[in-house]
């Protein structure tokens, strides 16, 4: 009897292996096809503890876009890039430290104050020289710690669906990140976390873009392919917890904040709570400039890039 249970645990075991081995190849065949679709077309930097890919287009005042969680540069190349350059601006749209094609060296290039301070070396490497920073949802974030920790390099914020204040419990949407331990990161991001993310990934995008419909282009036209391979969903589960370590000190710090700072918001945002988001800033800071939109969520630099734009150039109208 003894002898027939340890043969069934040895021929579980094995299955478990094959399937493991089988998700594991089916992850990188996915990641390699994703690659391949959306490759690098940016300006690569090296800056310490690793290199940041970077777009631009257009001549005039610097506006620079920092991306969200799990998201990349073409989150902002989908309608923004393009309105801004021909408005007369020096648009720039960066893939954070370990987003996109930008890459990171350890983990600790995850914590929010190394990705403003890497975005700051890559700045004055490049000549960019006090922009309008343009945040969405965790870049928004990141662009709070530029403005607190590099303030001589940032012009000023318009911050879009902005983490201002890390929320009590994480969106449904990122459930599937939400993985503290980096070996276990590592072995989800390896194996299962392509394969859960294509099965999922309708809903996600109904919660992301909720309760605006995700365009159908939004895959390749907005980069959203590139979430597809186990580097980025590793990358996304640093980031998400490293919020947990880094955004209390953040907060608690706004209101030394100096230049002109704004906030764009649908009041239907299903990642973050525009209520809170809104009330954590204005506490902070009485005077910053904050637009609402009914009945929208997260995307506005995808769903509304006419409104965005004018909340844009309205905020790049207040820098010296």
């Amino acid at each position: 009897m003894l002898t027939i249970i340890l043969s069934i645990i040895g021929g579980i075991g094995l299955l478990l292996l094959v399937g493991l081995l089988v998700a594991w190849r089916f992850s990188h065949a996915v990641s390699a096809k994703a690659s391949a679709a959306i490759p690098p077309k940016g300006h690569f930097t090296e800056v310490a503890g690793g290199r940041l890919h970077w777009i631009e287009k257009g001549e005039g005042r610097p506006v620079v876009m920092i991306h969200g969680l799990a998201g990349n540069l073409h989150n902002f190349t989908y309608a923004m890039v393009d309105r801004l350059a021909a408005a007369g601006y020096r648009a720039i749209a960066i893939d954070r430290p370990g987003c996109g094609w930008s890459e990171r060296d350890t983990d600790e290039q995850a914590r929010i104050p190394e990705q403003a301070r890497m975005i700051a070396e890559m700045l004055a490497k490049e000549g960019i020289e006090r922009p309008l920073l343009v945040g969405h949802s965790l870049g928004g974030a990141v662009s709070l710690a530029l403005a607190l920790n590099h303030a001589d390099q940032v012009g000023g914020l318009a911050l879009v669906s902005a983490l201002i204040k890390a929320p009590e419990t994480p969106s449904e949407a990122f459930s599937g990140i939400n993985v503290a331990n980096p070996g276990m990161r590592r072995f989800v991001s390896e194996t299962l976390a392509i394969p859960m993310s294509i099965r999922n990934g309708a809903k996600t995008l109904a919660i992301v873009f909720g309760p605006d419909a995700a365009p159908e282009d939004f895959r390749f036209r907005g980069g959203g392919l590139l979430s597809l391979r186990p580097k980025a969903f590793y990358a996304a589960a640093t980031d998400m917890h490293a919020v947990g370590l880094d955004m209390d000190a953040i907060t608690a710090r706004l209101s030394e904040i100096s230049v002109p700072v704004g906030l764009f918001y649908g009041l239907e945002d299903r990642i973050l709570s525009a209520p809170e988001q809104i009330a954590a800033l204005t506490e902070a800071l009485p005077e910053a400039d904050v637009e609402t939109m009914e009945e929208r969520g997260h995307m506005p630099p995808v769903i509304e890039p006419d409104r965005l734009q004018i909340f844009i150039e309205r905020m790049a109208g207040k820098l010296g």
